[in-house]
């Protein structure tokens, strides 16, 4: 006994429901992209403001042994620039540092948009945590 399908009416689906559905994943790929740029941009802007208070975290450090600021290799890092782990920003120590303070400098070095958003990220010895071009990259989640 047959169960009654008629298989000279199935049919596959059409070119317009292949055309909706090429245009809906168009839509939420239009939407989700540059979500997921700007969220890979701010992770990165974490690692380098994360990697500067680590590094002036150990210049305290330093500082109350030595009574001086040191370098990059004598807080023991290799060498005196260093990568963040995305490879995003190299961060360095500008001038040396001397007994009185110290400079940290993250820079971006991909170029793109993110070049003129958050360039570099800076602390010092007093704390001070600036960032360029947009003052505003410590501060804000953007």
């Amino acid at each position: 006994m047959m169960l009654g399908i008629n298989y000279r009416k199935m049919r596959g689906i059409t070119l317009l429901e292949l055309l909706i559905v090429v245009v809906i994943v168009g839509i939420m790929a239009a939407i989700a992209y540059p979500n997921y740029r700007d969220f890979a941009a701010r992770a990165k802007r974490t690692e380098a403001k994360a990697i500067l208070l680590e590094i002036a975290q150990n210049q305290e450090r330093f500082y109350l042994q030595n009574s001086r600021y040191g370098t990059l290799s004598e807080l023991g890092y290799t060498g005196d620039t260093i990568e963040t782990d995305t490879q995003s920003y190299d961060v360095t120590i500008n001038p040396p540092p001397d007994a009185s303070n110290f400079t940290a400098v993250a820079t971006y070095k991909l170029g793109g948009s993110e070049a003129g958003k958050c360039l570099t990220f800076t602390i010092d010895g007093r704390g001070s945590q600036m960032s360029g071009p947009d003052p505003d990259c410590w501060t804000t989640a953007r």
